[in-house]
């Protein structure tokens, strides 16, 4: 064993996500957490919109000028794929021209990890922002048949009931049938509203409807074509400034509201990477948007993405009875063995020169304890306790991780 005493440390960075000055979750608050790097993003500019450096230096003058323990801005998450993009692949040269803008900006400002996702239409989707927990707490949850119930009588999707066994489709019913106009509000507003850091504009459900007529001829195969045409585009010159892209797991990994989903499984990332081999192109290596699916086997992809990884979002969710179902876990419980993936991230990071090192964030921690006050305002998943509780426990395993090598 080594004693890390006293010992220089080269290991994962810590980091927290902040979004921007409107965040009820300080800049004081991430640093009393220990949280060294901050991830965010400029949430103000519209999509499609290039950033400037003076955009961006204003916010690094908030996030660093202070006299108390330094922060630095390290990740961007994200600038978001104009939809156009999606749609039309490198067609949409006026949204990827403003895309690289963006991230030449960043670079001309030192941040050079920027987090991205190529989802259509909607972005991280669940059914309910506050389940209860047998503690107490509350968590994010993806309830399938509720799901359903939205899509088969709410969106009304047509060709839907084709996705949904008998079995499912009466059950959906039901549920629906016992719907308050409450609880149909509720559905739109987490599903269709856009959740906090979304990258996909909030939508009425005539709009939703719209927005799904105008990918019906886009299958998973065109959708995969489009990403790599993007990438195609934005790599060499992110490989020209130094700058990893990232690209954020599918959540959760599986199509919805028949769209398809590119970026689910181990076989998706290796078909980007064997189509853009470039340095930049690289995995934000998401443990609980991956986790979802069983047939994930993280360790394994930590080790062999290890090189491709420079950004992870490390949460655990536990799939329910019905497989499709799933909650939002404790950081070290659930489905993922978190104690494996953290260990194949240490080895990888071993090997990274210092300033390369791969940063990690806490990622959707519990409403609990003075969180729970009715007075309180947060953001669903984003919590200042919840993420505490999380990145302590995250912390403990790397450390013991490292004591025990």
């Amino acid at each position: 064993m080594t004693s890390l005493a006293n010992t220089p440390r080269h290991t994962l960075k810590e980091g927290w996500r902040w979004y921007g000055p409107d965040d009820p979750v300080s800049l004081d608050d991430i640093r009393q957490a220990g949280a060294s790097d901050v991830v965010s993003s400029l949430h103000q500019i519209p999509i499609g919109q290039a950033w400037t450096v003076r955009a961006v230096e204003e916010r690094i003058s908030i996030i660093e000028a202070s006299a108390r323990a330094p922060l630095r801005w390290s990740v961007v998450e994200s600038i978001p794929i104009p939809d156009d993009v999606k749609r039309l692949g490198g067609k949409a040269k006026a949204s990827i021209a403003a895309w690289i803008a963006s991230m030449e900006a960043l670079a001309a400002c030192g941040i050079k990890v920027i987090c991205y996702n190529f989802m259509p239409v909607v972005d991280w989707c669940r059914t309910d922002l506050e389940w209860e927990l047998p503690n107490g707490a509350k968590a994010l949850r993806f309830d399938y048949l509720r799901f359903a119930a939205f899509e088969l009588h709410i969106l009304q999707r047509p060709g839907a009931e084709r996705d949904y066994p008998a079995e499912v489709r009466a059950k959906a019913k039901a549920l629906f049938d016992t719907f308050t106009q409450a609880d149909i509000d509720y559905l739109v507003m987490v599903i269709a509203s856009a959740l906090p850091g979304s990258t996909t504009e909030p939508m009425t459900i005539p709009k939703f409807r719209e927005k799904l007529r105008e990918y019906a001829e886009i299958d998973e195969a065109r959708l995969r074509q489009h990403l790599v045409e993007f990438l195609a585009a934005v790599c060499p010159r992110a490989d020209e400034l130094g700058v990893k892209l990232t690209l954020h797991p599918d959540d959760p990994p599986r199509p919805l509201f028949g769209l398809p989903r590119i970026a689910k499984s181990e076989a998706d990332y290796q078909a980007l990477f064997d189509a853009v081999p470039n340095a930049s192109n690289g995995i934000c290596f998401c443990t609980g948007s991956l986790g979802v699916s069983a047939a994930n086997d993280l360790v394994g992809m930590a080790e062999r993405f290890g090189p491709r990884i420079h950004f992870a979002h490390l949460r655990t969710t536990k799939r329910e009875a019905d497989g499709l179902s799933f909650f939002e876990a404790d950081h070290l419980d659930g489905d993922v063995d978190m104690v494996g993936v953290i260990g194949k991230l240490l080895k990888e990071n071993a090997k990274r020169a210092p300033g390369s090192e791969i940063i990690f964030r806490p990622d959707h921690g519990h409403r609990m304890l003075d969180d729970l006050n009715a007075t309180k305002r947060t953001n669903p998943g984003y919590t200042a306790i919840g993420r505490l509780r999380g990145l302590a426990e995250l912390r403990g395993v790397i450390r013991a991780l490292e004591y025990s090598r």
